[in-house]
């Protein structure tokens, strides 16, 4: 059994669409301020260790943009608070460069602590917003291989392509070894 530790009930029905024994796990554990999500994603599987000895995976999903020399990573959640999708459109734009690249990073840790990382990553460009579908940044990040936002797709259209189902697939046959 392995437990996902997340409190958003779509992520994990992506990640219980790839992955066979699959939990969720909500839990509050701290989130250390970082621009290294991997050091953000050690802490919080160290500290789901000290709960219960378990399987766990914590993921990451982080929005770099090329004209703030990849700012800004796992720190997208306090942007968005900040100044929302718009204003990182607008910063792009007056930057005058849009090229984003959108990852996810999934921690595995096993229940004797040996933590595994899976990447998935997703090239694009920030585009004004549109779309209505997903969250976060959704509406302003255009694949490169896609004409339209994730927030103008489905969710099963997101899902095929996403960097988290590309970082699952990865943590999916380290796990069928």
């Amino acid at each position: 059994m392995i437990y996902f530790i997340t409190g958003n009930k779509d992520k994990f029905k992506e990640v219980q669409s790839i992955l066979e024994n699959v939990e969720q796990f909500d839990i509050d554990l701290d989130e250390i301020q970082e621009i290294d999500a991997k050091e953000i994603i050690k802490s919080k599987l160290r500290e789901a260790l000290k709960h219960k000895q378990e399987n766990f995976i914590v993921e990451d999903t982080s929005l770099y943009l090329d004209c703030l020399n990849g700012l800004p990573g796992p720190l997208i959640k306090w942007f968005l608070k900040t100044i929302g999708s718009k204003g990182l459109f607008e910063i792009t734009k007056k930057l005058g460069n849009n090229i984003a690249q959108a990852k996810t990073i999934i921690g595995y840790a096993d229940k004797n602590g040996k933590i595994n990382f899976f990447e998935g990553i997703l090239n694009g460009k920030i585009v004004s917003p549109i779309g209505e579908n997903g969250f976060g940044w959704d509406n302003i990040f255009m694949p490169k291989i896609q004409e339209k936002t994730f927030a103008q797709m489905t969710t099963q259209e997101k899902n095929e392509i996403s960097m988290r189902r590309n970082a699952l697939n990865k943590l999916k046959e380290f796990l069928d070894k």
